[in-house]
This record gives structure tokens, sequence and C-alpha cells, in this order.
């Protein structure tokens, strides 16, 4: 939309950052946060869904991004839970919470140094919930990564039990404009689907593709509310490979940079379009120019 000139200096723009769940292709977030760092472009607020809750929180709390980086490369699957005899699950997450109290400057709402949502999902009623404003950050991301069958639910005071938020909202964008974001970028990591595994040749390949096409779907209505979206080309990545940092970050890093004038455009759009004569002069400029080259 072209905005009127007016006297006045605008105001800028807040920027809100939507980081998608993905699990280990979630390290490609760190690239993109790298690139808007090194270009002047301020995140206002963040939202983060499972793996993009590990980050967006670790962002939100004051990590440095080489801090982040090297926590990026040095997180393994056996630093998030560990084997439970429940039968809700295969493993506990509480390894998790521990891993990020030890690592994080601040582990509260409270004490953010940005406005942060993290997006996790009722069980039970299948409603979004989105944790914010006040309480365990710890716990908060612990609910968001509680992939269900995998790990147990993560309980909260209410009795809830709350799950990954990859079922409600994998990009959550709508989180982050509920912090009073003007502008969204949203960082999709789960783009390119599943390159590195082919056409299912069982029933179990025929369901891990079923559950990626019902993901994209539902991710196309999330990416919606986005006026960029950043897509890192690593469907070639498998969700469990975290020795791959490196790879992932490089990929972020290059996904970001692709988008950086969509997202200066989004910042600081034209402030009128062009008058009618005004395209017709540059049109007959240019004509003209072209003309002169010829001949010559």
């Amino acid at each position: 939309m072209w905005r009127k000139r007016t006297s006045e200096k605008p105001k800028r723009l807040r920027v809100g950052l939507a980081l998608s769940g993905g699990a280990a292709r979630g390290i490609a977030h760190v690239g993109v946060l790298k690139v808007l760092e090194e270009h002047n472009i301020r995140v206002d607020c963040i939202a983060g869904t499972s793996a993009g809750a590990v980050v967006a929180g670790a962002y939100a709390a004051g990590l440095s991004l080489a801090d982040l980086e090297d926590v990026g490369r040095k997180m393994r699957w056996r630093n998030m839970g560990r084997v439970t005899l429940s039968k809700l699950g295969i493993q506990h997450n509480e390894r998790m919470g521990k891993f990020i109290r030890e690592r994080f400057p601040v582990t509260r709402f409270e004490d953010l140094k940005m406005p942060l949502a993290v997006v996790a999902a009722d069980l039970r009623t299948g409603e979004t919930v989105v944790l914010k404003d006040e309480g365990d950050l710890a716990f908060a991301i612990r609910a968001s990564c509680a992939l269900p069958g995998w790990y147990v639910p993560v309980t909260d005071e209410g009795g809830r039990q709350l799950v990954d938020g990859g079922l409600v909202a994998n990009v959550p964008t709508a989180a982050v404009r509920s912090l009073g974001a003007d502008v969204v970028i949203a960082v999709d990591v789960n783009a390119e689907g599943a390159k590195f595994m082919g056409a299912p040749q069982s029933l179990i390949g025929v369901l891990m593709q079923s559950m990626i096409v019902v993901h994209r779907t539902a991710a196309a209505r999330q990416l919606e509310l986005a006026d960029v979206v950043i897509r890192p080309k690593i469907g070639h990545i498998r969700w469990d490979e975290m020795g791959r940092a490196d790879e992932l970050i490089a990929a972020g890093e290059h996904a970001a940079r692709a988008c950086l004038e969509e997202i200066r455009f989004a910042l600081e759009p034209p402030a009128e379009p062009p008058r009618k004569w005004l395209r017709r002069w540059q049109s007959e400029a240019a004509n003209k120019s072209e003309k002169h080259l010829t001949s010559s």
C-alpha cells in the first residue's frame, strides 16, 4: 500500500520474526538471525514453535549469536530427553529444561530482552496455546517441543497436557502479530519437504509423506499472515541430523540474504506512486537513450 508524503517523520515499523518448527533443521534459524543483524534489521519481537522456540527463546533471552551458534553446534539429542517408563511417551524432556537453564542468560518471560511468544498445543482440545508475558521460559520451550508419542506431554498448573506446537501452528505468524509486529518475517525450514525420502516404499513411508503434506498445507495458511517468507533450502537434510549444524546455518544465511531486498521494501515502502507524467517521461528518456546508443 502506498503512503502519502507528510511533513512528519514516518514511524519505524515494528519487526516480528516467526520461527518454524523443524527439529535439527531449526539450527538454520541462527543463520537468518546472523544476516538480519549484519544488515542492521532490528527484530522487535519474536515467536517460535518447537525447534524455532528454542532459537527464539535463546535470542530473546539475550544469548549472543556467537553463543547461539556454539549451542547449535554442540546440541545433541541426549541433551533433550531421557528414556522413561511412562505410558505417555518414550522419553521425558526434563533434560531440555536443564540445558536451557544452564545456557540462557535469563529463564523468565518477565526478564527477556524482547517480547517472545512460544506456541504449544493442548493435547485434549487441540487448541493453540501461546505462552508469553510471564512464567518459566524453559517450561514453555519444553512444552512446544514435546512431540506426541516420543516425548511425554508437559503438564501445566491448570492440568493441561501440552505438546508440540507444530500440530497447530508450525509457523507462528499469528503469535508474533499478537506481540504488536507491523512487519512479520517468517522462516519456514520445512518449505522443501523431505527430498531425502524419495517415493514412499512402505506403510511408514506413506504415513510420513502424509504428515508432511498436512504440515505444508497448514503452514501455507499461516504463511499468508507473513510479509516476507524466508525458505532455507534444506529439504535434503533429515530432521534428526543435528551434526550438520554448519551446513544448516549457512543455508539460513543464504536464504536470508536472498530476501534482503524484499525485507527492506516491506520496512520502507515508497512514499507515493510515481505520477503518470513521470512514468511517461522516464519511458521516453529510456527510449531516447536506447536510440542514441544504437545510432552511435
